[in-house]
């Protein structure tokens, strides 16, 4: 089936979806969970198959991790839908109404988009995520994953469709694309007028090739070259603490914190015990020559590694003179996601925020946090680092439009 037809098979079922009621689509989200669990035996074979590939390709272990199911992963999956139906539905809500003067009424309601492409690469993950979300927003799912984890989603849409189906909904409402070449990205991108929105989940070369090339509307979901700026005013062990976390505490994602910023101030007494927990928890630091100056276990770092997301147990490293200098560093390489400044100063905290331009700003907390899960939205379709209709973890509201809805009594404008 070609990338257009199913396109408008979504188109279809997207009309179904549009008003079926919370009851019915929460329904559909515990059908399909119960489902991912009783089928877990199968859905794991499948991904066995996908990860001896992808060894036998070479894959770096941040994309087998990414790319690997367990039955506790399947289980939590699974799990995230269930709470994904105790959510709200976001259709239908006002977001604002008023009487006007002339006496009629007006409301701005939420609604689905339509029909969603996503685009993404090694994690199975997301099949579940972007189908469970759509549905739940009232939008028919066009999932196009990867090569490298194509047996993990067809078993997992395969699933997906039987309990949606089961439940009363149309199965088309969520569909696999085919994966084994480009073409059905190309196709995908230019069904402006059946695809709504394509949303892309991956590395930057993807993100920005979907960016530059469709005629189907995009929300960007960026890479993350995640910074961690340690002020002169921060506590050392809580700086450490936290400096780890958000290298450490997962890889392979993209709210991982990749460059460490240290105040001249302060790196006396906080490099060298950061850099010994930085060995012994095996991270290799690219640092500059002030960093190297604290360890022989630094490497030197290159104008490349300050702008690179390694999703690997490596992280770059500077000393900065100010607090502005390293905003500008901040500026100059990172990609507007996630950037965290660990201070006991209020006004240092408060210049930091003002000035740091991304989605998500922390203070004295992880990077880490950045996550639709954490934030207590349920399961994200991603994150966003534009500017325009969502930026940060993009939950369900994130995944309708709005209209307008004007009632009167035989009004006539005059």
């Amino acid at each position: 089936m070609s990338v257009i037809e199913q396109a408008r098979r979504a188109r279809t079922a997207a009309g179904v979806l549009a008003t079926a009621t919370r009851t019915v689509k929460d329904a559909g989200l515990h059908a399909m969970a119960d489902a991912l669990v009783a089928r877990t035996p199968e859905i794991l074979t499948a991904n066995e198959a996908d990860l001896a590939a992808g060894r036998a390709a070479g894959l770096s272990p941040a994309i087998l991790d990414r790319l690997a199911l367990t039955a506790e992963r399947v289980a939590g999956i699974a799990e995230a839908l269930r709470e994904m139906a105790a959510l709200a539905d976001p259709v239908g809500e006002v977001v604002r109404g008023s009487t006007l003067p002339n006496g009629l009424e007006l409301r701005q309601i939420r609604v689905p988009f339509g029909v969603v492409g996503i685009i993404y690469e090694a994690r199975p993950n997301v099949t579940v995520d972007a189908a469970g979300i759509c549905l739940k927003s009232g939008n028919a799912a066009l999932l196009r994953g990867s090569s490298s984890a194509a047996h993990s989603n067809a078993a997992l849409v395969g699933v997906l469709r039987d309990a949606v189906a089961g439940a009363g909904l149309p199965a088309d409402a969520i569909q696999l694309l085919d994966a084994s070449s480009r073409d059905s990205v190309k196709q995908l991108m230019r069904a402006r007028g059946l695809v709504d929105v394509l949303i892309p989940r991956g590395g930057a070369s993807l993100i920005r090739t979907v960016v530059e090339e469709s005629t189907v509307p995009v929300i960007e979901t960026g890479v993350g070259n995640c910074h961690v700026y340690v002020d002169a005013a921060a506590d050392v062990a809580k700086a450490i603490d936290i400096v780890l976390n958000s290298k450490t505490q997962r890889l392979s994602t993209c709210n991982t914190a990749e460059s460490l910023l240290v105040h001249a101030e302060i790196a006396d007494v906080f490099l060298p015990p950061m850099l010994a927990a930085f060995v012994a928890a095996g991270v290799t630091v690219h640092g500059d020559d002030r960093v190297r100056a604290y360890s022989a276990a630094v490497v030197a770092a290159t104008e490349e590694d300050y702008g690179t997301e390694y999703l690997a147990a490596e992280i770059s490293a500077a000393v900065v003179d100010s607090l502005d200098v390293a905003v500008g560093h901040i500026q100059r390489y990172g990609t507007q996601h996630t950037e965290a400044i660990v201070t006991d100063s209020a006004s240092a905290a408060r210049e930091f925020v003002a000035r740091v331009d991304s989605a998500a700003v922390m203070v004295n907390a992880s990077t880490r946090f950045t996550d639709g899960g954490e934030f207590g939205f349920g399961a994200e379709i991603g994150i966003s680092t534009q500017k325009l209709h969502a930026r940060g973890p993009m939950g369900l509201p994130e995944l309708t439009s709005t209209k307008y809805v004007v009632t009167g009594d035989g009004h006539l404008r005059g």
